[in-house]
């Protein structure tokens, strides 16, 4: 067997971790682990994954990492959070930094009251120790582990030569105002992570369970795939399920982004997390806990948040060599000058030590994972489920989308939309007319035991004017598979079907006849029925209607800018011409099979660079694999949706193909302005250190302030509604 076989997956947790610089050091140093193949550290979402040899590489890690100054624990959440103990161990800096932050109020307290010079350094130098023996031993355990010096290593040595050169109020406010900015750091990070916390929070912990012996209450992980559970008014729906009995109005937005309730009856599928209405509702349930649907959409959501984006990808790469080129510039600057006479060598060193300082590339590397995180957050919580940076980012570069038609553009169930008796007056309205009721009701009365979609069509058109239970169930009935049926409806014999099925040879002059070739013209589809008895004749027409939102969807679009809109679709010209039309697409393809789909996704490329291909994730899985991106349609409850699309529209919801790429190009921004603002800091900050206009404690501030403005900027995200 060969030892990837062997191989197996760590997903694990990382508390006290202050910056995504210390992110990349304990990755490294994981990766040095012996029997560690690959080890990934996110510090956008506290995670860790190990691809290991054994179980036994947990142990070297959590300890490598502990001399580094993090914990790693395991990814499921335990309750050591709880109360300040727990508070501490999740930010382990934070008892340093008030006694640093003590120290150096008691120094300038002694300051203000005159106090014996002596007393004043010892408070400083205290202060400086307190505070940076917790960023010295993480930084010592990093250049040990990794043989590169991190940001942890820079402020040590920063700090040191601070004390060395007597500059002891300098090193203590630096090494308070580091230790403080991680703190905040973290804070404000860990803020970003609890809103995929938030998804979790959303199924309730018990549940209650019906049996033969009454109710009971139950922990949620208990259920089993046929158990029954009552859900009470105003109660979290506890798992996936089928309602068995009652009917009441759900709330999915937590699944789909829906902003009204569903209204829901026995038959129709629920989701765990989402809540229900007024009445009660028993709930047959479908699946286990840990698989439901708000299940995996969040760990397609944690999984999305781990990958690196393109632009983090280009950022790390830049990181690595800015470092060590901007230390190397540090020791230049402390032994250059000096050595041709430009000054003494104590200033250029002083100049040196800020230039360290400023090789911190904390708030360059954070730009892009915090923005990522946020982005992808909010797009879950608005019911867009985008599978990672690549896609949010290939969202924002769009240029073509491509839908399919049917489910897509259109309703995707046929419906009566129109249709009138041989003996129809103008005079009337066909819903008023009682010879069109009269052969609706016999046509429903037939069509009853079928399953086609026309049969379908026509019994809702029956039930929605209150004729589908005038006759009862037809008798005799036979079935023309293609054509149409016929059976016996109140002793009457009662054809329904195409027109050739139903009419046969007669003449072509017959006006009726003209009529129903008239539809087919216009690209629809007529259902004829016929009282055979008493020549009672009429048709309706048949068609997939448009969704209420695709004009203005397809609007939309268009005025963010998308060069080309297209339509897909196997239908014949005629049909496609005239939902084409309807939508305002700028051009359709029609009679295509699934491989010439991708053909034409594929031209669409190479013409315009970037394109969305939208469908149902199922039958057009080859077109959405082929396009930059794949956005499947109401996704919720579908597996193959949610593993294959590189976007999943949890609701049927046609908006949510403008709200995701608004939010791409919102969230690209947002990474633009960080990186920017990052690299302008840090000329800035670079050339006035070499001036000897900077201090020590003016660029620690920077390089915090500008981490926090970059953290809280990425933030700005999760209060985007995606709407």
């Amino acid at each position: 067997m060969s030892l990837e076989n062997n191989l197996k997956t760590f997903l694990l947790r990382v508390e006290g971790m202050d910056c995504a610089d210390c992110a990349l050091h304990l990755e490294k140093a994981a990766q040095g682990v012996p029997g560690v193949h690959r080890a990934e550290v996110s510090f956008a979402t506290g995670r860790m994954r190990l691809v290991a040899e054994g179980d036994g590489v947990i142990p070297e890690v959590q300890a490598v990492a502990r001399k580094m100054g993090y914990r790693v624990l395991p990814a499921t959440p335990t309750t050591d959070g709880a109360g300040w103990r727990g508070w501490l161990r999740r930010y382990p800096r934070a008892l340093p930094t008030a006694l640093s932050g003590l120290l150096l109020a008691l120094a300038l307290g002694v300051h203000l009251l005159a106090g014996p010079a002596p007393l004043q350094d010892g408070l400083l130098i205290a202060a400086a120790i307190t505070g940076g023996f917790p960023v010295a031993r993480a930084g010592w355990a990093a250049l040990r582990a990794t043989r590169r010096p991190d940001m942890n290593t820079l402020m040590t040595v920063a700090v040191a030569g601070a004390l060395t050169i007597g500059e002891y109020a300098e090193a203590g406010v630096v090494v308070f105002l580091f230790s403080l900015g991680e703190l905040l750091e973290s804070l404000t990070m860990d803020r970003a992570r609890s809103a995929v916390r938030a998804l979790m929070a959303l199924r309730p912990p018990e549940a209650t369970r019906r049996t033969p012996q009454g109710e009971e209450r139950v922990p949620v992980e208990a259920l089993a795939v046929g158990d029954l559970v009552l859900i009470r008014p105003g109660e979290r729906i506890p798992a996936d399920g089928r309602i068995r009995e009652g009917r009441s109005s759900v709330d999915q937005s937590p699944i789909t982004g829906e902003s009204m309730p569903v209204e829901k009856g026995p038959g129709d599928e629920v989701f765990a997390g989402t809540v229900n209405g007024p009445g009660a509702l028993t709930v047959e349930v479908t699946c286990a806990a840990s698989d439901s649907t708000l299940a995996r959409i969040i760990h397609l959501v944690e999984e999305a948040q781990e990958q690196r984006a393109p632009s983090q990808r280009l950022v790390d790469r830049f990181a690595v060599v800015y470092t060590p080129a901007v230390v190397a510039g540090a020791l230049l600057v402390a032994t250059v000058p000096p050595l041709l006479g430009l000054g003494p060598f104590l200033d250029w060193l002083y100049r040196a030590l800020v230039l360290l300082v400023i090789a911190c590339p904390c708030a360059l590397v954070i730009s892009t994972p915090v923005a990522v995180v946020s982005g992808l957050t909010a797009a879950a919580r608005a019911g867009v489920l985008i599978k990672g940076g690549v896609h949010l980012e290939a969202l924002a570069r769009l240029r073509a989308v491509a839908f399919d038609k049917t489910g897509t553009l259109t309703v995707g169930e046929p419906r009566l939309v129109g249709g009138e008796c041989a003996n129809h007056t103008a005079d009337r309205r066909p819903q008023e007319c009682p010879e069109c009721l009269d052969l609706l009701a016999k046509a429903a009365a037939v069509e009853a035991r079928s399953g086609h979609p026309l049969a379908r069509a026509v019994m809702r058109a029956a039930e929605e004017l209150g004729v589908a239970d005038r006759y009862g169930l037809a008798e005799a009935v036979e079935s023309a598979p293609g054509r149409g049926v016929q059976g016996r409806v109140a002793g009457h014999a009662v054809k329904v079907g195409s027109h050739a099925y139903v009419h046969g040879e007669r003449e072509e002059d017959d006006p009726f006849c003209r009529r129903v070739d008239a539809v087919a013209a216009r690209g629809r589809t007529a259902v004829v029925v016929e009282d055979v008895c008493c020549g009672n004749r009429a048709y309706g027409v048949v068609a997939d209607t448009l969704r209420p939102e695709t004009a203005a969807v397809i609007g939309a679009l268009k005025g963010m800018g998308i060069r080309r809109t297209v339509m897909l679709t196997g239908d014949n010209r005629a049909v496609a011409e005239r939902v084409a039309r309807a939508a305002g697409v700028d051009e359709f393809r029609s009679e295509l099979l699934p491989e010439q789909k991708v053909e034409a996704v594929e031209e669409l490329l190479g013409r315009y660079g970037t394109v969305a291909m939208v469908g149902d994730g199922v039958n057009d899985a080859p077109a959405l694999a082929r396009a930059s991106v794949g956005v499947a349609m109401g996704a919720a409850g579908s597996d193959v949706a949610l593993e294959t699309a590189d976007v999943a529209l949890m609701g049927d919801d046609l908006w949510g193909v403008p709200r995701a790429v608004r939010l791409g190009r919102r969230t690209v921004a947002i990474i633009r302005q960080n990186v920017a603002f990052s690299l302008a800091t840090k000329a800035a900050f670079l050339a006035l250190a070499v001036a000897g206009l900077a201090t020590l404690w003016m660029a620690v501030f920077a390089d915090v302030g500008v981490s926090l403005l970059v953290i809280l900027n990425g933030m700005r995200l999760l209060m985007h509604s995606a709407k």
